[in-house]
């Protein structure tokens, strides 16, 4: 099956697990958002994502979505309602990601056939978002759990896709992966304002590519899982 045969929502997952990463751009005021999707996309990101609560990010997003057509997909985080997620896909959303299990948001998502990339973190949690319909879950805060809790995670729910979020560096991203997450996300971790400020946006590139190829390397010789 090609990739025109594909619905938007196998697209977009296959796209999140092929690179491995979910870049987050996240700001606290109006900036130039196609040259940050553009540096993400030069590391090797297909899937990035708009924080809701930057401003601009409606505009955002759809300018992304229309200049990178079929090329990068994005995402739009921490939506909380429903009106906001019907927004968001009408200006070009693929994904909808949230910190937290939202069923009604889920919902809206679903019907007009967008993934979820819900967050979570309980067990408890984790099967709320998959009964909800979430393509993915979103493991939040990440840090707090550690990767050996991506394992304990996956054991008791071996089919569920797994992203860490919050607090994942590249020391640990490998370890989250060979312990059982599909990819690893985060904001500050790919938009350290002083790092940019003092070798221009082509360190995001530069930063993305980095976990692209750590999680290249974990994913080459994943052991069993228990």
């Amino acid at each position: 099956m090609g990739r025109s045969d594909k619905t938007l929502k196998e697209i977009v997952i296959e796209q999140t697990k092929a690179a491995g990463v979910l870049p987050c751009i996240k700001l606290k005021a109006k900036d130039d958002f196609l040259a940050y999707a553009q540096a993400m996309y030069d590391g090797g990101a297909r899937v990035v994502e708009v924080t809701m609560t930057t401003p601009g990010a409606l505009p955002a997003i759809e300018a992304i979505s229309a200049t990178f057509r079929g090329r990068l997909w994005v995402a739009a985080g921490t939506v909380l309602d429903p009106a906001t997620a019907r927004e968001v896909i009408l200006h070009g959303g693929s994904v909808i990601v949230n910190p937290a299990v939202v069923p009604d948001v889920i919902d809206v998502a679903n019907r007009y056939c967008v993934p979820v990339y819900s967050g979570a973190f309980t067990a408890s949690e984790v099967l709320l978002a998959m009964r909800s319909g979430a393509a993915m879950v979103k493991i939040f805060p990440a840090q707090l759990g550690g990767p050996k809790y991506m394992t304990n995670l996956r054991m008791v729910y071996p089919e569920v896709n797994l992203i860490p979020s919050g607090g994942v560096n590249l020391e640990t991203a490998g370890e989250f992966i060979r312990c059982g997450a599909c990819a690893v996300s985060g904001a500050r971790t790919f938009m350290d304002r002083e790092r940019i400020a003092a070798e221009g946006i082509g360190w995001i590139t530069g930063q993305v590519a980095r976990y692209v190829e750590i999680v290249r390397k974990a994913k080459e010789d994943l052991p069993e899982l228990p």
